[in-house]
């Protein structure tokens, strides 16, 4: 998928690949990815230095989760623990790579909402989250057999559907309820 985006009124554009995980030691990724897909997403932006910096948040709702995938939780980079921030992956015009493992075949439905954002200023407050865009990819695996879900891109509603999330999630920062518009 090619997902143009702006940032402070500047067009840039997102490449997104989903594919099924074949090989995990080539993407440093955990036996159990096998046969589940992983997501790539590369921005594309002329922005330099720190007006590149940008975030990717997040969300899965999966039937292993807490609620039995009634509702997302955040996405959590479990090889470094806990972090301060709602990004899973922040710098200056970030790659995301997500690549689900699980350790047993069971069934699972499983849905991602990954969204692009920014920090709103560099001055006083910086903890403030503007969402650019964003999209969502998943699968589902039913008796051995894995579905890919086609990336659909995500709306500013989706967005403002994880806003209680993330303010659970995230009590000190703020998150503006509004994508960047083009």
């Amino acid at each position: 998928m090619h997902l143009p985006f702006s940032l402070r009124g500047i067009p840039g554009t997102i490449d997104v690949t989903v594919d099924v995980t074949r090989d995990p030691d080539e993407l440093g990724a955990s036996p159990g990815a096998v046969g589940l897909p992983h997501c790539h997403a590369t921005i594309d932006h002329p922005a330099k230095g720190y007006a590149g910096l940008m975030g990717w948040i997040q969300m899965v709702r999966s039937t292993d989760n807490d609620s039995g995938g009634e509702a997302f939780e955040m996405d959590p980079l479990m090889f470094v623990g806990a972090v301060p921030h709602p990004f899973g992956f922040f710098g200056i015009t970030p790659t995301l790579f997500d690549a689900p493992a699980r350790r047993t075949g069971a069934d699972l439905d499983w849905l991602c909402h990954s969204f692009l954002g920014y920090l709103e200023g560099f001055e006083g407050d910086t903890r403030v989250v503007k969402a650019i865009t964003g999209f969502s990819w998943g699968f589902s695996r039913k008796n051995g057999m894995t579905t890919v879900e086609p990336v659909r891109r995500l709306t500013s509603s989706d967005w403002s559907g994880q806003l209680g999330l993330l303010h659970r999630e995230h009590p000190g920062w703020r998150f503006l309820d509004e994508f960047e518009t083009p």
